[in-house]
């Protein structure tokens, strides 16, 4: 295994830059006035990324322009060289020396216009008049060969106007926090921006504590939030307003083109998009931990991994993140949450709506009041899907409530409790057995299940539903203490494990398992 040493931080594995990539190329450089090209193995590469970058073009108020700050000594950690396949950028030159000086910052690629997007927000339910990117810049935007418009962006690359004091860097951990979540996100079928490669800059980073530096390469839909329309409604800049909800209609919503009362229409596709997500986030345990207003993507992707985790024992009121100590954003709360978002970007829209106010009230309120059917369809749809239920009946939704009741109250692990599902209907209990303590509990439940499943459960819905594996929190933790002391090798196998969670694959059992006591994280922390 090919290694690479780097300012104290060990790279190891194929995504450094192996010796024998080494040993074959040649790279010669040649500049033509911005364009950088390199011969590696006698072929010609260039700065291989084709922008087009419509945000950049928005008036000048909606973002500021900016240059990522330079890393001193940046290594590269890891490509995503499949999703650089379907963004049309080659992953070798990404790898290359070429590559790394635009991932950290270093080389502003042909095409870029790099720029800070202004954006408020209510943090907490507290409302913060001016955010916006403080330590990412998005480079630009490129059309993916799917014919679907990506942002680029590189989050942890410095000092910005909306820094607000800050250095706009970010530490590695919450980098590589990011990658796995995000791409398990992706993985798992949830709405979700993607990790395109991680670099340590090769710079120390002071929080609490000194920390190696790294920055994230994001691709969004688009970075814009609902906290970018606040931002502007704010200002009563009513203008700008219009020219956003345009821009979001022509990249996010373009059948919504032509409608008579497009702002309602703008509004009711958001309310959707964003019921349906946190109904999936919930049906894999999924606990976002800061669903503050700037953190909610209007284009419907989860964005922004901070203090996020994932559920072990279930518990309806789990909350991780260290700041959150009144449970706003607990795992129960988080469509509460989601519809008091959306309320505020109701309020946002109310300005561009034709008639009286209380006509515009009433209008914006009845598209609001769908959430609670949209999230409801979803949430029910999905977790009778986990049971391998057929249909969804009026007992259902009671019979799956107190499900997770019992899991509650006997501590069940809730990714092991579904995974052992498919076994279970196959008359192989002793998987789901193995997760609890009070047989006779289990025994009554099974005879229930039984019933409402009539004919039997559907195992191909179970098991297309049901991950055998999530990014564990310790898990996670384990990846970033092993890179924090140059070792990135269990990084790399947590994202590989992770790349296909439903399937069984033995090469990766431990990652099935339940975190023991003493491994269990109960604290996750912001990383800024």
């Amino acid at each position: 295994m090919a290694s690479r040493v780097c300012n104290g931080f060990k790279i190891m594995g194929s995504r450094a830059f192996p010796s024998q990539l080494e040993e074959q190329s040649k790279i010669q450089n040649c500049r033509r006035g911005r364009e950088l090209q390199f011969w590696i193995m006698g072929r010609p590469w260039g700065m291989a990324i084709s922008f087009d970058n419509t945000y950049a073009r928005m008036p000048d108020r909606f973002f500021e322009s900016v240059r990522p700050a330079r890393a001193p000594d940046p290594c590269l950690v890891r490509v995503n060289r499949s999703l650089a396949g379907e963004l049309g950028i080659d992953p070798e030159w990404l790898e290359s020396p070429a590559g790394v000086a635009v991932l950290s910052g270093n080389e502003v690629p042909e095409g870029a216009e790099p720029i800070a997007q202004a954006y408020a927000g209510h943090q907490f339910g507290g409302w913060v008049p001016q955010l916006g990117d403080g330590r990412a810049v998005l480079l630009g935007e490129l059309v993916d060969r799917g014919g679907h418009r990506r942002d680029l962006q590189l989050k942890g690359a410095g000092r910005t106007p909306w820094s607000r004091g800050g250095d706009g860097k970010s530490p590695l951990g919450p980098v590589l926090r990011e990658y796995v979540v995000s791409e398990a996100m992706a993985a798992l079928g949830i709405p979700t921006t993607r990790a395109l490669a991680a670099v340590a800059t090769g710079e120390t980073v002071h929080r609490e504590e000194p920390m190696p530096g790294g920055i994230l390469t994001r691709v969004a839909a688009s970075h814009i939030r609902v906290g970018t329309f606040q931002y502007f409604h704010a200002r009563s800049d009513d203008e700008a307003l219009r020219v956003l909800g345009n821009h979001v209609v022509t990249r996010h919503y373009p059948e919504l083109a032509g409608e008579a009362e497009p702002w309602i229409a703008l509004l009711s596709a958001v309310v959707k998009r964003q019921a349906v997500l946190v109904a999936k986030w919930m049906q894999i345990g999924f606990v976002h931990g800061v669903m503050n207003t700037d953190n909610v993507a209007v284009s419907g992707e989860t964005i922004d991994f901070g203090p996020c985790a994932f559920l072990d024992a279930f518990s309806f009121g789990k909350v991780f993140s260290s700041i959150d100590r009144g449970g706003r954003y607990a795992w129960d709360q988080q469509p509460t949450i989601a519809l008091w978002n959306l309320v505020r970007f109701a309020e946002t829209l109310l300005p561009l709506l034709g008639g009286h106010e209380e006509e515009k009230v009433e209008a914006v309120e009845g598209v609001l009041a769908k959430f609670e059917e949209y999230f409801q369809e979803e949430y029910y749809r999905g977790f009778a899907d986990k049971f391998g239920l057929r249909t969804v009946e009026d007992r259902t939704g009671p019979w799956i409530r107190a499900t997770l009741e019992l899991l509650e109250k006997v501590q069940v692990d809730f990714t092991r409790f579904f995974s052992a599902l498919g076994d279970a209907a196959s008359g192989r209990e002793d998987g789901i057995r193995a997760e609890f303590s009070d047989h006779a509990e289990l025994d009554r439940w099974l005879k229930e299940w039984s019933t409402l499943a009539g004919g039997g459960p559907d195992l191909d819905r179970i098991r297309s539903c049901n991950p055998r594996r999530i990014p564990r929190n310790h898990r996670i933790e384990e990846a970033i203490e092993a890179a924090a002391g140059g070792d990135f090798s269990v990084f790399h196998r947590l994202v590989d494990g992770l790349a296909r969670p439903f399937d069984d694959d033995p090469r990766f059992e431990e990652l099935e398992e339940a975190p023991r006591a003493e491994q269990c994280v109960t604290k996750t922390f912001c990383g800024t």
